[in-house]
């Protein structure tokens, strides 16, 4: 073979192997603590985003995140709560509820309540902790969009990162700022909460295929 087409199939092959290591990337996920997960509920656990306020019954995302997923998913939002509120009930409304995920998205009133963020941040930690001891998986959805409370969002992030937790960024971005999916000037609408659904169905699903797989393999 002429030296130059031994120097292009080298080549070739040296692009190959790095389009592999490039995918094995992409694939790769953080780790999230509790991924054998044995509970059987995902709790959806927030505030007034969570509750669905502004859509009709069944359009709230935990009803539409529930038939994506063909899982059972119970709708823990309250509307108004802060993080404060959240943490009284967190054990009655998430932690009895037999979860094999909690998806927490709360930070909105906090905000709104001028709550400083050291506490916001430390209450959600709290929640992720009791969590983890019960033995499930946590979720931290982010309700940023753009700038709009983008300081949270790297707090957020950072917390998800250091507690071993699923983060689910700016799960409002495109929608706060569209008057067509908004029912006011905070709240989503329908086609809002689809939007919401998808995006977390998109981040969650990964982790829930792996704890089933991890399930299957122990029977």
């Amino acid at each position: 073979m002429p030296k130059y087409k031994r120097n292009i199939v080298i080549l070739l092959a040296v692009i190959a192997a790095g389009l592999c290591v490039w995918g094995l990337m992409k694939l790769r996920r953080p780790e999230v603590k509790n991924i054998d997960s044995r509970g059987r509920n995902i709790v959806c656990f927030g505030d007034s985003i969570t509750f669905g306020y502004g859509a009709g019954t069944g359009e709230d995302f935990p009803s539409l995140l529930a038939k994506m997923l063909n899982e059972p998913v119970i709708n823990a939002g309250v509307d108004g709560d802060t993080t404060v509120e959240a943490t009284k009930r967190f054990e009655a409304d998430a932690i009895r509820k037999d979860p094999l995920l909690v998806i927490i998205a709360l930070g909105g009133n906090d905000f709104l309540e001028k709550v400083p963020k050291e506490i916001t941040l430390k209450n959600i930690g709290q929640m992720i902790d009791r969590t983890h001891q019960q033995g499930a998986m946590v979720a931290i959805a982010d309700i940023s969009a753009g700038m709009f409370l983008r300081d949270y969002r790297i707090e957020f992030s950072k917390l998800a990162s250091k507690k071993q937790a699923i983060f689910i960024p700016s799960i409002l971005g495109g929608v706060i700022t569209n008057p067509s999916m908004k029912s006011d000037f905070l709240h989503p609408n329908a086609a809002g909460y689809r939007i919401i659904a998808q995006r977390i169905y998109q981040a969650i699903i990964p982790y829930l295929n792996r704890n089933s797989f991890l399930r299957q393999a122990e029977k």
